[in-house]
């Protein structure tokens, strides 16, 4: 590994993650770090939350300061696109015209917003959540706003909401399905959210689909338009899903299927590339089936991966996957994928703000939500990993230690 070239594409956790893996594990070749954004590698998680209410600076989101890639003898290349990749050649094209041999290359990639492609969609005050530059913008459209309109109740929508109602606004949330975190979570844990909020001021409606944006003479956003029904606002945020970014590994010729399509190794279908984060597709070995999660923990624990393969020493991504989101003084903490469960059972209090919901197929333990309950989580966490069948009734008794089950 002395004289291989390692290139990483992408400047996230997972690149960092790689960075550290492939040093720890004896990688002493070159390193090159290639980034779209001007930034080095920063904290995402915190954007739509201390960020986007000012409470954090932008010096703080970083991963890691600029010693630890002088002290890692990494290359970085930041405000530079890939363009192409030359798998026969193993060379990248670069944007500004540059091209760079890679031994191995790591695709960490990520994602980008779902986009709403209606009437008024170019309005100025329109905005999506992503970067530390979308929330700049968002951040610059504040001063003078007083109504904030949401569009989409996931956690982005919903911490975007919390942030906004700490800052004084009124906001409004507008959600397409018939309950809040309707992908992730239970109704029981969708109406404790929509209450919170709803006792924070936030107004959240569902059933609501946007048809147009309707703005002002001067093209500024004036109201968001569902059917018959429009919500004046100074602002919108939009946080409808995002997309994996597949089109620079697509060209090459990688396979790909609602992300890059890696193995348990995190190796793509060329032996000389891998990938990971929210870009990949793999197999999930507890779950018995094809996944695309997208969260930090799966891009660090994907990249730790791929880091130990690249080095040559043999190692498969098989992890629980887990989430979180903060949301005024709530933490909901998920472990495991709740798809297809056929019980559940809480415990706890809801209107303590301190309970958890366990999800249940034909007895066995297939995700915890945890608010306020890192016992909870982090029992849940073991417990799947382990293929546990907890006794329903003795679970809902929080007189039963949960160390007895």
């Amino acid at each position: 590994m002395t004289d291989q070239t390692v290139v990483i594409v992408g400047a996230s956790h997972a690149a960092v993650q790689a960075i550290d893996t492939l040093r720890r594990e004896g990688h002493t070749g070159r390193i090159v770090l290639i980034g779209d954004e001007a930034f080095l590698p920063y904290n995402r998680p915190p954007l739509s939350k201390k960020y986007l209410s000012g409470e954090l600076e932008r010096e703080r989101l970083l991963l890691r300061s600029p010693h630890f890639y002088e002290q890692h003898h990494v290359e970085v290349k930041l405000g530079v696109r890939v363009t192409a990749i030359d798998r026969t050649d193993q060379r990248l094209r670069l944007g500004d015209g540059q091209e760079l041999r890679y031994d191995k290359l790591l695709l960490c990639i990520g994602s980008r917003n779902r986009l709403l492609d209606v009437p008024g969609k170019d309005l100025r005050g329109i905005h999506y959540l992503r970067t530390m530059a979308d929330v700049d913008g968002i951040r610059g459209g504040l001063g003078g706003a007083q109504r904030l309109v949401v569009v989409g109740a996931g956690y982005i929508g919903l911490e975007t909401a919390a942030s906004a109602r700490h800052l004084g606004l009124e906001v409004t949330v507008l959600e397409m399905a018939d309950r809040p975190m309707n992908r992730v979570v239970a109704p029981e844990i969708s109406e404790f959210y929509r209450g919170r909020h709803e006792r924070e001021g936030v107004r959240v409606l569902c059933n609501m689909c946007v048809s147009a944006f309707a703005g002002t003479e001067d093209g500024r956003v004036r109201a968001v338009v569902c059917g018959d029904d429009e919500f004046a606002c100074d602002l919108v945020v939009v946080g409808v899903g995002i997309l994996p970014e597949t089109a620079l590994p697509a060209s090459a010729g990688l396979k790909c299927d609602n992300g890059i399509s890696v193995d348990e190794h995190c190796q793509t279908s060329d032996p000389n590339i891998y990938a990971a984060g929210d870009c990949t597709s793999h197999p999930s070995l507890r779950y018995e089936r094809r996944l695309r999660l997208e969260s930090v923990d799966n891009a660090v624990e994907q990249a730790k991966t791929a880091a130990m393969n690249i080095c040559g020493k043999p190692a498969r991504h098989e992890h629980v996957p887990w989430f979180w989101s903060d949301q005024y003084d709530l933490k909901l903490q998920i472990a495991g994928l709740s798809s297809g469960y056929d019980e559940t059972v809480i415990r706890g209090a809801p209107e303590g703000g301190k309970f958890a919901l366990y999800y249940l197929a034909q007895g066995e333990l297939l995700a915890v939500d945890a608010v306020n309950s890192p016992k909870d989580f982090m029992t849940g966490k073991k417990w799947i990993a382990e293929r546990k069948r907890p006794d329903p009734a003795k679970l809902a008794d929080t007189e039963v230690d949960l160390k007895t089950l």
